[in-house]
């Protein structure tokens, strides 16, 4: 008698998602680890380490469970290396006569296996049910607006789950966040909470060396792997974060350090984006915190707000949106990614220790994201794709559901506003406000002009100036526009020239794919700091 076969994607390690607790007793679970999947863009070696040991790890649990697992392993002689592919074989491998799956997290996969859904083996999608709001639910919440905001869909998911809401149905502090409180620099002597340390068992260990034979060539660091490849140890990751980092994260969570990647922030994202945790999980471990007094409420509601509302919110703009969302260009940039990107051979310390940061850990956190590097690409007018490619390549826990309306939309500003009301875009001020990087830079970050001039100011003016049209009715850009038109001619045409000067010296990549590039920016260039 045929059988299902239950395909389990890396990213979807959670033992009881609908696609297992549904199953029959015989069905056969599968598990791949594929070359395609490492390299349809060029994926940092801890991510595709870690979900190679965290995969490995998953199938030896459903073991235990009773299950009958088939494991592709990369090296297998056997395997497709294409993940539909090798699900096919499998399926006949063992006379299964369809495929199930959860709904995967990109398009591209979505698409593909809607594709095979009338095949000789079809294929069936069950509801992923790790997220809080459904993806009709969102449709539903969004029909009619004119506009969304990410505040108002966070407000109704505070409703909905009752997280931080007081019996009357009112937001615990009579307020709905306390982002005005979480904007404090670093002070100049702040210890950190060390990170736990996970042992690499066997498995683990095994990973880094097949990751590091067939994916070495790629940006990234093996050395100092540390991440959660079980539900355990991303549980004990969880629990050391609530305890030592989450009553000083809200005061500091948008704080950048020269020398400390990590400070008060959680690491869980990669853990909870693979399935490890569960978001409801994270979510009440942070509001017991607050309940019994051992987290401030600006702390655990500003945690809260980054699971609750932008996680959730970015994955209903995804799939509202998609496919054609990937190809919004509302700004029309153009320019490729600047090649340091790559290798971090740059001056700008800031943009340098973020990038050697990237390399070193596969983690960044969000303000490094959105105003280091991100903004950095904003006001150069790098192309949305290529910014998007590197963001999926190089971190962690990006996947294109999260990785896509972050960069596209909020970094880029490329769909016009649809996620974000105004463009993140700053000047060397906001770096120097909120860091410690420009101490240490070659550049001064008080010149607008000449040559140790901070390329950030003249790149910031010259983007508004080339924008303006698009932008100056902005309510909330009204106010930087009116600097910017009592400026003098003379002063407006020597930071025109200025910025050209520096992006016109830039050496930029190509997309990946085209060429050999990764061969020589790929190359780790080691992975200590300075």
């Amino acid at each position: 008698m045929s059988c299902p076969l239950i395909v389990i994607l890396g990213d979807q390690l959670t033992d009881d998602l609908p696609v297992l607790t549904g199953a029959p007793a015989d069905a056969v679970v599968a598990l791949f680890e594929v070359e395609e999947e490492g390299r349809y863009v060029p994926h940092h070696p801890q991510k595709i380490a870690f979900l190679f040991s965290a995969m490995r790890h998953f199938a030896e649990t459903l073991r235990g469970q009773g299950r009958q697992v088939h494991y592709t392993c990369l090296d297998d002689g056997d395997n497709t290396h294409d993940l539909i592919d090798e699900a096919e074989r499998v399926a006949r491998l063992y006379d299964c006569d369809e495929i199930r799956v959860t709904y995967p997290g990109e398009w591209r996969l979505f698409d593909r296996i809607q594709k095979r859904r009338h095949g000789v083996l079809a294929w069936h999608t069950v509801h992923d049910d790790r997220f809080f709001c459904t993806r009709e639910s969102f449709h539903q919440w969004a029909q009619g607006r004119q506009r969304f905001r990410m505040e108002h869909f966070y407000r109704w998911m505070r409703r909905e789950t009752g997280l931080l809401m007081d019996e009357n149905g009112k937001p615990q502090g009579d307020q709905w966040n306390f982002d005005h409180d979480n904007r404090k620099p670093l002070p100049d002597h702040i210890d950190f909470p060390a990170t736990p340390q996970h042992k690499p068992d066997a498995i683990t260990r095994e990973v880094v060396a097949l990751v590091e034979t067939h994916f070495g060539q790629h940006f990234g660091s093996l050395e100092g792997f540390n991440w959660p490849i079980t539900r355990r140890q991303a549980l004990n990751d969880l629990a050391h974060f609530i305890e030592h980092a989450l009553p000083f994260f809200g005061d500091y969570q948008d704080a950048i350090s020269d020398r400390h990647p990590f400070l008060y922030h959680a690491r869980l994202s990669g853990a909870l984006n693979a399935g490890l945790l569960r978001p409801l999980e994270v979510c009440q471990a942070a509001e017991r915190a607050w309940q019994d007094g051992s987290v401030p409420l600006n702390c655990a509601e500003g945690f809260i707000r980054q699971i609750l509302g932008w996680r959730e919110y970015v994955r209903g703009i995804y799939w509202l949106n998609m496919p054609e969302y990937k190809q919004r260009n509302a700004l029309k940039a153009d320019r490729g990614l600047p090649a340091f990107y790559w290798s971090g051979d740059t001056d700008m310390r800031c943009m340098r220790r973020a990038i050697e940061m990237t390399r070193d850990n596969a983690y960044a956190h969000h303000i490094q994201r959105l105003m280091v590097t991100g903004n950095f690409a904003l006001l150069c007018g790098v192309r949305p794709e290529a910014l998007c490619d590197w963001y999926l390549a190089v971190y962690i826990d990006a996947y294109e559901w999260v990785e896509l309306p972050n960069t596209l939309g909020m970094v880029l500003y490329a769909d016009g506003g649809y996620l974000g009301s105004k463009p993140y875009c700053a000047s060397g001020k906001y770096i120097d406000r909120m860091s410690d990087h420009c101490q240490h830079c070659r550049y001064d970050v008080k010149k607008s002009l000449d040559e140790d001039a901070c390329p950030f100011n003249s790149l910031y003016w010259y983007f508004l100036e080339r924008h303006e049209k698009q932008l100056a009715g902005n309510q909330r850009m009204k106010l930087i526009y009116g600097s910017l038109n009592r400026m003098s001619d003379d002063k407006r045409q020597a930071l025109r020239e200025q910025a050209i000067r520096f992006l016109d010296q830039l050496d930029y990549e190509p997309a990946y794919g085209q060429g050999d590039h990764l061969a020589g920016y790929g190359q780790r260039t080691g992975t200590g700091s300075d």
